[in-house]
């Protein structure tokens, strides 16, 4: 997706593809701190208009890069992230049976969050 640019809004929770002046796909996600610190996406979201185009693969792509970068892990609990994970296991490393309980009991905690 050369044409698309892929930014962090780390206080909104969200990774956004940009194309053409306008958020086309998003990843929600929120950071967990403890047991260790981690980014934990739980929703992938393309414009209907952009779908297919390969936009949700980048977004996950770059959140493991983001992740790697920022020295955390992922622990994905969004359906399509964990599928991408699955075929990308080079490039996102699965994440701790622990951490997904935490990330999970973290979001029945916050259910207004998403």
């Amino acid at each position: 997706m050369s044409d698309i640019e892929i930014r962090d809004d780390r206080a909104a929770g969200r990774l956004e593809a940009i194309g053409d002046g306008e958020v086309v796909g998003r990843i929600e996600y929120f950071v967990l701190d403890a047991p260790e610190r981690a980014l934990v996406p739980v929703h992938t979201i393309v414009e209907p208009a952009h779908e297919g185009k390969g936009i949700a693969g980048s977004l996950a792509r770059e959140l493991y890069a983001l992740s790697r970068r920022g020295g955390v892990v992922v622990a994905p609990l969004c359906p399509y992230v964990v599928k991408w994970a699955e075929r990308h296991p080079d490039e996102a490393p699965a994440a701790d049976p622990e951490l997904l309980r935490a990330a999970k009991e973290w979001l029945v905690a916050h259910p207004g969050r998403f």
